[in-house]
């Protein structure tokens, strides 16, 4: 899937965005989850676990192309959108739990 995308990404970059954003992963995860538990719960509270750490995922698809246009080297911008994602996941993780909907 990753190299499938890079090389559409180098015809299109829409279309290779297009293909990485499909959550293969995290279909492929729920239906594996329903065969063994049959538990659709369990599937709404894992869907919606991930829909909280997805928000925080996108801090690198903002800062990254800010970064980069305005002229810093890729791969300190990589690092520094990499540092805020992983710091807006601690943020998403600790506005999850005080909600009480991730365990």
């Amino acid at each position: 899937i990753v190299v499938g995308a890079s090389e559409l990404a180098k015809k299109t970059a829409l279309l290779g965005a297009l293909v990485i954003s499909i959550p293969f992963t995290s279909i492929m995860a729920m239906i594996w989850l329903y065969k063994d538990t049959g538990d659709t719960e369990k599937i709404a509270a894992f869907s919606e676990s991930v829909l909280w750490l997805v928000l925080p995922s996108l801090i690198l698809f903002i800062v990254l192309p800010i970064l980069l246009r305005r002229g810093w080297d890729f791969t300190p911008a990589l690092a520094v959108g990499v540092v805020g994602t992983v710091l807006a996941y601690g943020i998403g993780l600790w506005a999850a739990s005080s909600f009480g909907t991730v365990q």
